[in-house]
């Protein structure tokens, strides 16, 4: 099986049945992107590293996770608990249509900062950098500055981790106010 190719964002085509402008401002209030590690001995850099882009709502909100299925054209839909539903997207290359979308449509919070880093993160993965010993420290230092950084486990597993900076979000301009 040949590695996958970094992401070649101008063949990727999303559905533009629905605002998009709305949807990025549904996932800048709801959204997640995240890096999720896993000790896992049967890889050869020692851990499971997974890429997710989420929206979880509470589950009277179907209808409208349905309508960002659709939109992106990628994904699923499952239950989170009792109260919750998450749309989500693990795949490499679903989640090339994810990224496509926000750099063509920019969040507008701090959230954009977090995009950049997981996007960095998923480019990455996709060249299989992540499955070497320098790759994991690169992915690791993303993460570092990603949402609410490391756990208390990957912080005692790379103690010397230099996270990476953060990206300022400066331009916050609302393009669509519809």
């Amino acid at each position: 099986m040949s590695a996958p190719s970094p992401i070649d964002f101008s063949v990727i085509d999303h559905k533009k049945n629905h605002s998009p402008y709305y949807v990025t401002g549904l996932v800048d209030g709801e959204g997640s992107f995240g890096l999720y590690l896993a000790k896992d001995s049967s890889t050869r850099s020692g851990y499971q590293i997974q890429a997710t882009f989420h929206i979880t709502l509470h589950k009277n909100d179907y209808a409208l996770l349905e309508m960002v299925k659709e939109f992106f054209g990628v994904g699923g839909i499952y239950k989170d608990g009792d109260r919750y539903i998450k749309y989500s997207v693990r795949s490499l290359k679903d989640l090339a249509i994810i990224i496509k979308h926000f750099e063509e449509y920019p969040l507008l919070t701090q959230k954009r900062a977090d995009f950049y880093l997981f996007k960095d993160s998923v480019q990455l993965m996709l060249n299989r950098s992540h499955i070497t010993e320098e790759g994991l420290k690169k992915i690791i230092s993303l993460k570092a500055s990603l949402n609410k950084g490391l756990s208390c486990s990957l912080k005692a597993a790379f103690p010397k981790v230099v996270p990476v900076p953060r990206p300022l979000v400066l331009n916050t301009k609302i393009e669509d106010p519809n």
